[in-house]
């Protein structure tokens, strides 16, 4: 039986709920990826010894190397060579440390591939790219390996991981208005590294969080009603292209790639979430672009001291809160942006967090919607803290023992009769399902005000083609322990995401929307951005990645491929 959650380890759960063709000579017919189209690119040694900048001597040397080491044993030769060029302490081809490969956050994403590639700097990753392309290599990227989709940040053997960990440089400009950040950070340290200073970034609520993935998939955060998505807070993007080039896009320099890449996922720089394993701490996301990011420089916002609350109310108050949070949505949530709510609901019990992005002497007006809500406790009193006190509050979290996870995601416009019905079709199977296997499954409503999308459009737009009203994005994370239970687990959210659909059409509240860092594995959210902004993105994905590198090569994940 998985471990009951407290109160407090619910509002965690909820923090982070509310929080993954070589060369062709001629232009790509129709977007269609279903055929590997051959190999018609030279790819003669000497030329790629060429562009790795090694003289004819060291190719030379290379050459026989490579030769005499492929014979000695079976390991992929693009793992032998990358091994030589960039040193043992970046690949690892030796039979491979289980906690390496452990790292994916779900057991369902425990693969071995044939080598590790950890780069420490963007030519380390461009070196990786040229000899994963010279040598047709299917390979997999990870920043911390916190998706639950098997094969999105996670490769079986013949093919390469490339983890991004050691790229996690936290860089504050000299005139504090922007940070670079590496994929490989995680926005705990981020916060925690800015606390000196009067302002943070928008990135992720749970700290364990990886930069990467987050961003390219969106970002939302406690005051995305306020300043928009993390995504939409990027000055610019440094990018490795699948032909090793190391290039920057910003709003004035690749302006198409930099658009893409807000929101566009792993087709255009994928870097999947990271977080380490806690049965509290959950969220993941990996995602697409023609390259790899492997730098971000974010805007500072003037955030710092900020008050919050936590409660924990008993689930006999369930539509009592769901009213509640439908009341507030109707209201304050977009006449006051400063404040965002926090809901999950569990089987155990229902958590509300309050955050407020200032400073309150008492809890503020735009919370008046719950006032009416009598807790069974208050998990955490009415504080006025920092963003990295409230971070640093989630740290503490225990963990425990790995496990199974899944996430899915729907949409739906404001209406609480929607909301209780779907939570009572929900809680009902989830209940049963939990007696049959243990599986721990929550209900979270994530509020998207309108001038959260209003506010991103100031900042240049994204690539999402999030729906211009006020909505919700539904999220459950589902934690169990036996892979023979798979099928009976994923069935609860599958159902529910029907039972949003079924009921929504039916009364004219469905939002047709899938909220890509929240999207199980067989969902599609990049075929909900309109065919607008697809077509964009298949465009910016053929002129940056002209062999279709990031669409054949990669392993898995929310592709143009497959849209």
């Amino acid at each position: 039986m998985a471990p009951t959650l407290s109160p407090f380890a619910i509002f965690v759960g909820c923090a982070s709920l509310l929080r993954t063709t070589w060369a062709h000579s001629a232009p790509l017919s129709p977007w269609t990826f279903q055929e590997r189209v051959s190999v018609t690119m030279p790819k003669s040694f000497d030329t790629f010894a060429e562009s790795l900048g090694l003289r004819p001597p060291e190719a030379a040397n290379l050459k026989a190397e490579l030769a005499r080491d492929t014979q000695a044993n079976t390991s992929n030769p693009a793992c032998v060579i990358a091994q030589k060029l960039l040193g043992s302490h970046v690949v690892d081809t030796t039979p491979l440390n289980q906690t390496e490969v452990d790292a994916n956050w779900s057991e369902a994403c425990w693969e071995q591939p044939t080598c590790i590639i950890r780069p420490r700097t963007a030519q380390d990753v461009s070196t990786a790219l040229k000899i994963i392309t010279q040598y047709d290599v299917k390979f997999a990227v990870r920043s911390g390996g916190h998706s639950p989709n098997p094969g999105f940040s996670s490769i079986t053997e013949p093919g390469i991981l490339i983890d991004l960990s050691g790229l996690n440089e936290i860089t504050v400009s000299d005139d504090q208005k922007t940070v670079s950040i590496g994929p490989g950070q995680r926005w705990g340290n981020v916060y925690e590294a800015l606390d000196p200073y009067n302002f943070t970034v928008l990135g992720g609520r749970i700290p364990h969080v990886g930069v990467g993935g987050l961003i390219l998939g969106g970002g939302y955060y406690h005051f995305s009603g306020e300043y928009g998505l993390a995504t939409d807070n990027v000055k610019s993007f440094q990018v490795v292209l699948a032909d090793g080039t190391i290039t920057t896009a910003s709003a004035t320099q690749n302006s198409d790639l930099f658009w893409a890449l807000k929101g566009g996922g792993p087709n255009f720089g994928r870097t999947p979430l990271s977080m380490s394993w806690s049965p509290l701490l959950r969220r993941t996301l990996a995602n697409d672009t023609p390259g790899i990011v492997t730098r971000y420089e974010l805007y500072t916002i003037p955030v710092h001291d900020i008050w919050y609350e936590v409660l924990a109310v008993s689930n006999d108050n369930a539509h009592a809160v769901l009213d509640a949070f439908a009341l507030w949505q109707n209201t304050t949530a977009s006449s006051d942006t400063k404040g965002t709510v926090a809901l999950v609901m569990g089987l155990q019990s229902i958590t509300l967090g309050f955050i407020y992005s200032e400073p309150a002497a008492e809890r503020p007006a735009a919370f008046a919607a719950f006032n009416n809500i009598t807790p069974l406790v208050t998990a955490i009193p009415p504080t006025n803290g920092t963003v990295a006190s409230i971070s640093a509050i989630l740290s503490s979290t225990s963990s425990g023992p790995p496990a199974r996870h899944d996430y899915r995601s729907a949409a739906s416009k404001i209406d609480a009769q929607l909301y209780k019905d779907v939570y009572d079709f929900w809680v009902e199977k989830a209940t049963a399902v939990n007696a049959a296997t243990g599986a721990n499954q929550t209900f979270a409503l994530q509020p998207i005000p309108i001038e959260l999308v209003e506010v991103g459009e100031a900042k240049g737009g994204n690539a999402m083609g999030i729906p211009r009203e006020n909505h919700q994005w539904w999220t459950t994370l589902i934690d169990w322990e036996n892979a023979a239970d798979d099928d009976l687990v994923r069935s609860v959210s599958i159902a529910t995401t029907e039972k949003w659909k079924e009921l929504g059409e039916e009364r004219g509240l469905y939002v047709d929307y899938e909220y890509m860092n929240d999207a199980s594995r067989d969902q599609s959210p990049l075929s909900k951005y309109g065919e607008a902004n697809i077509a964009t993105l298949k465009s910016v994905s053929r002129k940056y990645d002209p062999d279709q590198v990031f669409q054949t090569l990669q392993n898995d994940g929310f592709l143009l491929r497959n849209v």
